[in-house]
Parts: C-alpha cells; structure tokens; sequence
C-alpha cells in the first residue's frame, strides 16, 4: 500500500505497502459521489477540474502609446462642468479603476448596499484622460447612482487576482491566482501550473490586474489538495487579498467569483454557496516523477479513473493531452457554487460579500462524459475553503512544502449491508496508526470526523487530508447501534 491514505475504492487484489488506509470496493459497488448513499444509477454530473484555458496562439497586440514593459493604470482627469448657458452634460459611463481599499472598505463597511457604494463610485471623475501608459484592467460602471454589492467586492478585489499563462514547448494554458503579498507571492492551482500535470518546467508569466507583465517561478506544488504558490520576479507594490472566514459562511450566502475564463481577465461573476461540507475527487495534476508518483488507491480503482470525468489540457482543437498522471484522482474538500465558473477560472478567487477571500475555484461539474471536449459552467462549481488554502500557502512559502493527515485505515462508502447509517467503512486498521490508536476496528462505521459530517470515504479521505500532519481533532462512529466519540492524533502522509 502507498503511503497515500484514500477514501477511494480499491480492486481487492490490489497490493500497497503497508502504513496507508484504502477503500475497498464490494463487488459491483458503485465508486463515492456526491450522494450520501452510494446508488447504481449515474445520475449526477460528472466532477471536472475548472481547467487552465489555452492561450492564444498569437493574440493581436493592444496599441497603446507608452513603452515596452508593465502599463499603469490610466489617470482620471477632473469633471468637465458645462460652461453658461451651455447644454447639461450627459452622464458618461465611468470605467472606474481598482478604487483603494481603504475607499472600499468605508464602501462595504455599513453593509454593500447600492446607497454606500454609489458614494464611493460617483467620487470618482466621470471622464477618462488619454494616458500614456494605457492598458489596466478596470470596473466598469454605467450607472453609479444603483451599483450593488458585487460591483463594490469587484472594485476592493480585482487588484488581487491575477491571469496565469503557462508555457511550454506547443502546449500552453491561461488560469487565475491570487496575491498574497505585496512582494509577489500568488496562490493558484497545481493543474494550472503544471498543465494538467503535463510538465513541471513550464514558463509562467502572470499578468496583474494594473496591465504588468511578470515572469514568475514555481515556489511549491501540492498535488494532494491542487494548490500552488509561485513567485512573481521583481514585483512590489501589489495588493495582496484579505483573508475571509470560509468556516463562517452559510448555505444561501453570496459569493463573488474573479478570474479570467477563456483568458478574459478580470471576469466576475456572482452566485450563492449551494452547499457546504461538500467533498469531489478529481484527477490528480502531479507531474510524473516529480516526486508524488506512488500509486494510489484512488488511482487503482476503475482502471486508472475515478467516478466522474476530468478535463485534461486543452489542446485548443478539442483534443486532450494526456500524462502520466491521468490515472491518479485525489479527494478534496470544497464549497459548491453556483456563480458560474468555467476553463480559465482555476485557481482565481471566491469571495464573500465584504471582498475577502473564501475560496480558491478548483473544478467545476458537467453534463456530458466526452473527455475529448470541455464544457462550461452548468452553475455546480467548486472552490477549495480559504481555511485549507491559507494553511498550505502558508507552509509552502515557510517551508516548501505542506503536510498532510494520515488516519490508517482502509475504507469504503458503507452500504446497507454494512450498516444502516451513511458513513465511512473501516474495511481495515493499520497497527500502530492513528485510527488503531484511537480505538476504531474493522466494521465500525465513521459518521462524523473534525466536526463534519462524513457520508463516504471520499468525504473520510478529503477532511483528513484538509489537516496538517500530528493535529488532534475528534471523531464519532457507530458500532453496534452506538455512536462513540473518540479523541484522534493523525499520522503524517508521505509524499
């Protein structure tokens, strides 16, 4: 057994080492979706990563009148007032620029309403000035007198996401990210910068929302829950995301997503969360030989697939690339969303209704099951909780590398013949792991872990995963009829 513990099935002859929990799959057992109870029929869309966006092959140069090298944004001259006698002014549409956080705070500060945000809008001059340096992404505005709240999150947050354009030999691909420094640092997606897990030396250029243009480096990868950070060259001076509360937020709250589908920077659309405590497994984008190529349980099960279809690197033709990490899946948890999400959007923002980061879009769902094709938004699209990006951004950047839960046990979906409750099997204990410590024997059936509720080993895998190595958290079983809470200290995934 690989040191990867899964919360996915696995074919009963499939050999691992030994020190990693695995799902075993009961003969003719449907693999975990999203239901609570595990059915035959295939009726839910299949989970597919948001994926990178091809770049242009050769896209036609904006003509601008300054020199070579990052733009600036453009200046803002001063009200035009109509002179005596003169005809009123018509009101012009204002292309307002990314408006100073401070400015926007006071904007969201008594609650987003379109009262507050007209102020700080119509504040600015409604005529544009010619600049030299022209070129920036801006907010634009026709009515400011009746803007919204999501016109007031987009005008505090467009500054900090940025487009991603990856690179290399024929293939290449534009995604999101987000500034988490003003000095360069940028979380995004693994799929996004190794293209699906393609190559782990693409050439990375990363355009801010001001119109520079910046070479950037990988800082760490993590294949395990799909997060990256990188590091812009030379940059200062950015804007760097406020953290929200993902933990905070309800079924029903709004939701503002930034990011550049098909390439289109800056892109936002809104939405509500339509579910929380969700949990997807999606392919893997672990570059072959990087260091994460040990087989995986998720990846033994359904002849190297998991239970829905993933979007490989588009090709732009309608084809799809293929790599050496194809077979392997891995289980996340997630916030689901309806705020349309498509190719492009990976690894760009969620936000909440004050502008502060809740998420980071991962992947999206689709109707169809061609995996030759990509598909956009059908309104289910998926966000990794703020709460899990900031521990792994943060451990990448101090570190390298972040860490990952271990329980020790080999799991499955349980089924009616297993139990009466939904939760995960324990098919199998690890001596001396953390599941054998805790007390929990084979049968016993895992309903609750870390305060969430568990429906499936694909919900057991993701939430233990979301932990970092050695945390002590509680878990809750049945066995027997009786529920019983027990105190748990993980293990460490190996990479």
């Amino acid at each position: 057994m690989s040191d990867f513990e899964s919360s996915e099935n696995t074919t009963p002859e499939a050999s691992a080492p030994e020190g990693a929990e695995h799902e075993t799959t009961q003969p003719g057992q449907t693999p975990a979706a999203f239901a609570p109870v595990e059915q035959a029929p295939v009726e839910q869309a299949p989970v597919e990563q948001a994926p990178v966006a091809q770049a242009p092959a050769a896209s036609a140069p904006t003509e601008t009148s300054g020199g070579a090298g990052g733009q600036l944004p453009p200046s803002f001259a001063a009200p035009q007032e109509p002179g005596a006698g003169a005809a009123p002014v018509k009101q012009r549409s204002v292309a307002v620029p990314i408006i100073a956080a401070a400015v926007v705070a006071a904007l969201l500060g008594g609650g987003a309403g379109a009262g507050v945000a007209a102020w700080a809008i119509t504040s600015q001059p409604s005529t544009q000035s010619t600049s030299s340096t022209g070129g920036s992404q801006t907010i634009t505005v026709n009515n400011p007198g009746s803007v919204d709240a999501v016109t007031a999150v987009a005008a505090k947050a467009a500054d900090s996401v940025v487009t991603i354009n990856v690179t290399t030999g024929s293939s290449g691909g534009t995604g999101s990210g987000v500034v988490l420094s003003d000095d360069g640092y940028v979380l995004t997606n693994t799929h996004v910068v190794t293209l699906d897990g393609e190559s782990a030396d693409g050439t990375i250029e990363v355009t801010t929302a001001d119109g520079h243009i910046y070479a950037a480096t990988v800082v760490g990868i993590d294949p395990i829950v799909d997060l990256a950070v990188i590091k812009l060259e030379g940059a200062s001076g950015l804007t760097p995301v406020e953290w929200g509360d993902s933990d905070a937020l309800d079924v029903g709250s709004q939701v503002i997503a930034i990011g550049a589908p098909l390439g289109l920077s800056n892109t936002v659309t809104d939405g509500i969360v339509s579910a929380l405590d969700r949990s997807i497994q999606i392919q893997s984008s672990a570059v072959p030989d990087s260091g994460d190529t040990d087989q995986t349980p998720d990846q033994q099960q359904n002849g190297g697939q998991g239970p829905f279809d993933f979007w490989n690197f588009d090709q732009g033709d309608g084809s799809s690339s293929s790599s050496g990490s194809t077979s392997s899946t891995i289980s996340l948890p997630v916030i689901q969303t309806d705020a349309a999400i498509n190719p492009g959007n990976s690894g760009g923002a969620l936000l909440n209704d004050q502008g502060q980061l809740v998420g980071i879009n991962v992947a999206i769902a689709s109707t169809g099951s061609s995996s030759t094709s990509q598909s956009g938004s059908i309104g289910v699209g998926f966000a990794i909780p703020a709460s899990l990006a900031q521990r792994i951004a943060e451990e990448i950047i101090s570190d390298g590398a972040a860490s990952h839960g271990l329980l020790g046990a080999s799991v499955s979906t349980a089924t009616s013949d297993q139990s009466d409750v939904v939760g995960a099997y324990i098919a199998e204990v690890v001596s001396g792991g953390a599941a054998d410590a805790a007390g929990l024997k084979v049968g016993d059936v895992v309903t609750e872990f870390d305060g969430h509720q568990i429906t499936s080993s694909t919900d057991l895998t993701a939430q233990v995963r979301a932990l970092a190595a050695g945390s002590k958290t509680t878990l809750s079983y049945e066995r027997g009829g009786k529920v019983t809470t027990v105190d748990v200290t993980l293990g460490e995934l190996s990479s």
